[in-house]
């Protein structure tokens, strides 16, 4: 185990009393998105008004090491730690299938836990604080600490809908299936009821994880405007790209992993149906599914305005994202995607599912939220969607506007502390 004493600005958000804050984030890694991201920004906000030891993987460490060697940070303390005798085979995340990612987060946790009751001894922890990875199924050992215990956010509670299954390949099925079985494991683990029955406070993004930690037996359950958020420069960075076009020719853009659960395939066949002789639809990512999208295109005629980019760079992507209009992100069960809130942030209307995370980002006034009771009906609805907006282009632009507000006032790590250093506040006083 090593520490690593790092420096930070003062941010704009309320203030209380500083707290000496242990902070836990298997991911967390300050280049990268999605969960590592969030373990980051996470750690560094907080350490504009606490005193954080924050406990990570020792994967992460040349990123953190590299990222703090450029603008260092105050009162945070970076403990590096990870499973001894599994080390050299769980390398780096991105090389491990999603079943042993999960044995080596378990595993992690046991490790952590006898780290950080070592380092309570001596540092006398005021509060525990659990961020990544935020599965609600998965336990936090941390919580066996006699701190007061805040859980999340949290996510996973979330399905895609039975009718949809019946588009689903033979393989993607058994991959909804154990998800579920994993899932229901995962609330039968005594370790998982034990974190959720310590925890003070359980912290979930959509109301689908909110209804199973309820089941579960949670006694205080609060709900934030997503897990993911945009820092300053990233906020001002998309703010900088064109605005929509408000013409007759309209290009819709998806942006993520080809998998059969972000359901592209469902964006497909909404503009195939929609049959917008102006319109262009461009996907970038790669992943299982491309060649599947690609014959689907092409067998629903479209292939000719449908354009496969693959992965890109992110600046790249960000540059694709400002040549189009409208952002098309119809997944079955995200827990906190950031590409919608990027989306809204450049100031272009999204068209999602009401499902999972996607529905709580997305309002009437920033884009539409398609219910998803059969993959018919949510083609249909998304197609009539597709030619409204088409046929408005000041709607798609004061959408866009609408969109930019609500990711500035709720979804930057600010205004994120600011929620959990009331939520610190409550466990506090209370305890």
């Amino acid at each position: 185990m090593e520490t690593l004493q790092v420096e930070v600005a003062p941010s704009t958000s309320p203030q209380i009393a500083p707290i000496n804050l242990l902070l836990s984030a298997y991911a967390c890694n300050p280049e990268k998105g999605s969960e590592p991201g969030v373990g980051w920004n996470m750690a560094k906000e907080l350490a504009n008004h606490h005193q954080v030891t924050l406990l990570t993987r020792e994967s992460n460490r040349q990123a953190i090491e590299t990222s703090l060697g450029q603008a260092p940070v105050t009162n945070l303390t970076v403990v590096f730690c990870d499973v001894p005798i599994l080390q050299g085979w769980f390398k780096q995340q991105q090389n491990l299938s999603v079943y042993l990612l999960h044995i080596h987060h378990y595993l992690w946790q046991w490790v952590v836990y006898l780290h950080a009751k070592k380092l309570h001894k001596t540092q006398n922890f005021e509060l525990v604080h659990h961020v990544t990875y935020g599965r609600y199924s998965a336990p936090s050992f941390l919580s066996f600490l006699p701190v007061p215990f805040i859980f999340g956010p949290v996510g996973g509670g979330e399905s895609a809908p039975a009718p949809f299954w019946q588009d689903f390949s033979l393989g993607n099925k058994f991959y909804e299936y154990m998800r579920n079985i994993l899932r229901w494991i995962g609330e039968r683990d005594p370790f998982v009821r034990l974190t959720i029955k310590n925890s003070d406070v359980a912290i979930v993004a959509t109301p689908e994880t909110a209804l199973r930690l309820s089941r579960l037996g949670a006694k205080r359950i609060e709900r934030i405007y997503g897990q993911t958020g945009i820092n300053q420069q990233e906020l001002v960075r998309l703010g900088q790209l064109p605005e929509p076009s408000t013409g007759s020719k309209i290009r819709f853009i998806s942006i993520g992993r080809l998998l059969h659960w972000k359901g592209f395939y469902l964006g497909l066949r909404a503009f195939a149906q929609a049959d917008l002789s102006d319109g262009e639809y461009w996907i970038v990512g790669d992943g299982a599914e491309r060649k599947t999208l690609e014959a689907l295109a092409n067998n629903l005629g479209v292939g000719n305005r449908v354009k496969f980019w693959g992965n890109l760079s992110r600046e790249q992507t960000l540059a694709k994202l400002g040549e189009c209009d409208v952002l098309v992100h119809p997944s079955l069960h995200d827990f906190s995607p950031t590409v919608c809130l990027e989306g809204m942030a450049a100031g272009r209307p999204v068209i999602c599912l009401d499902l999972g995370g996607p529905a709580t980002q997305i309002t009437h006034e920033t884009g539409f939220k398609v219910p998803a009771h059969t993959p018919e009906q949510a083609v249909q609805d998304m197609a009539k969607v597709m030619e409204t907006l088409a046929k408005a282009g000041p709607l798609r632009q004061q959408m866009g506007q609408a969109g930019r507000q609500r990711v500035s006032e709720l979804y930057s790590w600010p205004s994120k502390g600011a929620f959990l250093n009331q939520i610190y506040r409550d466990v506090i006083s209370q305890a």
